[in-house]
């Protein structure tokens, strides 16, 4: 029987659409997804980032929630470190006594920005002391009596919901957190992959299930992966050249919108070297991707995967999803 499969979308902005027109597509493609029988659909916090319109999470969570009807959604993941404890307790409270019990709670101690952006958002210390201590302070203020551990402050409205929460990263600092929380850990090997299998040892190893912010009795990883399904191996990674490119201005520092597909060879004459950062990845016509989804599953023994897709335009993205989902249930 196959894992689960979900979806992680940072609602990216084509060139020469909107942010409007990206959270539209968004919502069509979370229809899409829940018809489908994926797992979980969840949105990563960003910010300053002029393509992608993922930054208001709880929101985007909040909407895709209104549009479907039995996928969970929630957040991959909410930086913490960005946001008021408390505050995130009273979002993802509302959203659950909104929405019900498919609401969760991805938790990251990364910025999601670059340092100028980050000190505008008032971050404070992402130390693991101080993570794993609000963490805990969540579960109180999810817990029956609605109450922090470290202060005497009660949160009604997230009172009882018991959100489950999960701690995100992609080194070892961060998989040494989520076993020693006893959460669950979701690996961001989609766009860092450089200790994906050293962070998923440490997290197993680090596992405490007797943890006072434990919510799993034993280890559980879902892995990141980017994926692009199409009729054809060639047809996908001419479509897979949208991410490339993506990345490519990262590096050169370009603030492209996202960019329409190039010819491989094209691209590869624009003296575009491979990405790194990209290689876990699962790109072809439906009997190859599947081949390279069960490599990844059997390199990591990983419990769930979270899928990136990245598409000039949604409907190649909804195609993709479409086609992946029946190679994979």
């Amino acid at each position: 029987m196959s894992i689960p499969l979900s979806i992680l979308d940072l609602v990216s902005i084509s060139e020469g659409s909107t942010a409007r027109e990206a959270i539209q597509a968004s919502m069509n493609s979370a229809r899409i997804a829940d018809e489908l029988g994926y797992r979980r659909l969840w949105f990563a916090e960003h910010h300053n980032t002029p393509n992608l319109a993922a930054s208001s999470t709880q929101l985007l969570i909040s909407q895709a929630a209104t549009c479907t009807d039995s996928i969970r959604v929630g957040s991959g993941g909410v930086m913490l470190p960005n946001h008021a404890p408390l505050m995130v307790a009273e979002q993802y409270g509302t959203l659950v006594n909104m929405h019900g019990d498919r609401i969760d709670l991805g938790l990251g101690r990364a910025p999601g920005t670059d340092p100028m952006t980050a000190q505008a958002l008032s971050r404070s210390s992402a130390e693991p002391q101080q993570f794993a201590q609000h963490i805990y302070d969540l579960q109180g203020w999810f817990s029956e009596t609605g109450t922090s551990h470290s202060m005497p402050i009660v949160s009604a409205v997230s009172a009882g919901t018991h959100v489950p929460m999960w701690v995100l990263g992609s080194t070892v600092n961060g998989a040494s957190i989520a076993g020693q929380l006893g959460l669950p850990f979701s690996v961001a090997s989609h766009f860092a992959p450089d200790q994906l299998d050293q962070a998923i040892h440490v997290y197993r190893d680090a596992f405490n299930p007797e943890a006072p912010t434990a919510q799993i009795d034993k280890p559980y990883v879902m892995v990141g992966i980017n994926v692009m399904v199409a009729d054809t191996d060639e047809e996908a990674n001419r479509q897979y050249t949208v991410v490339e490119q993506m990345f490519q201005d990262i590096q050169t520092g370009q603030r492209r919108l996202i960019q329409p597909p190039l010819e491989p060879e094209q691209f590869r004459a624009q003296g575009s070297a491979n990405q790194p950062m990209l290689r876990i990845k699962a790109v072809g016509a439906p009997a190859t991707v599947r081949e390279q989804l069960d490599e990844v599953v059997a390199r990591t023994g990983a419990d769930e995967l979270i899928t990136v897709t990245y598409a000039y335009d949604p409907a190649v993205r909804d195609r993709s999803y479409q086609l992946l989902a029946e190679t994979w249930f």
